[in-house]
């Protein structure tokens, strides 16, 4: 969803339909995570923001001035964002980067197989609840971790990918498995394309 969109927030379209990205995401662990999880976000939102002053603002300005005030508001509203930049930093079929972002990542990680382990270390370590994001910082491109809903947006640095690493993203299909669910995303499902247009 774009960051300026207003309330009221809807539930943003799959850019695939739900069986696109078997076998390695389910179409019953999309049909709850899309469905019912980010479904419950845009609700929940729209709930707490009717009548304040968060209605004419962005989603953006909404999540930054909320973040430390109205944590609830936050929550649901950056997670809003969170999904819908996750369902677009996936797509069917196995993908590599291109040229430019390939010399980027050679150029801050040191080579694909590199960087896959550096996320990898990430997204298995990262602690209870959260995301995995490849951003760019200023011109420096690096891995980010964050916790809940929380995101880079609100900390001034821009997206280029994100891993959703709460349980209800992958528990149906990998049970407590994280680390198959992060190797299976790396190897069969980023949307490098999308990486590269976020560049």
């Amino acid at each position: 969803m774009d960051s300026q969109s207003k309330y009221p927030y809807e539930l943003p379209p799959l850019p695939y339909d739900l069986k696109s990205l078997e076998p390695y995401i389910s179409a019953n662990t999309m049909s709850f995570h899309y469905g019912k999880h980010h479904l419950a976000y845009v609700n929940k939102a729209n709930e707490l923001i009717k009548g304040t002053l968060y209605e004419e603002q962005s989603m953006l300005q909404v999540m930054r001035n909320s973040i430390n005030k109205d944590p609830v508001i936050f929550n649901n509203v950056a997670q809003i964002w969170n999904h819908d930049f996750f369902w677009k930093s996936m797509k069917p079929g196995d993908g590599a980067p291109d040229n430019r972002m390939n010399e980027k990542i050679i150029t801050t990680f040191g080579s694909l197989e590199k960087f896959n382990q550096e996320f990898s270390e990430a997204a298995i370590s990262q602690f209870g609840s959260g995301w995995i994001w490849l951003v760019v910082e200023g011109t420096k491109m690096k891995i980010m971790k964050t916790s809940n809903a929380d995101n880079p947006l609100v900390h001034g640095i821009k997206p280029l990918l994100a891993l959703d690493v709460w349980e209800h993203a992958y528990y149906m299909d990998y049970q407590n498995k994280r680390v198959e669910f992060v190797k299976v995303f790396l190897d069969h499902l980023i949307n490098w394309d999308f990486a590269n247009a976020n560049l």
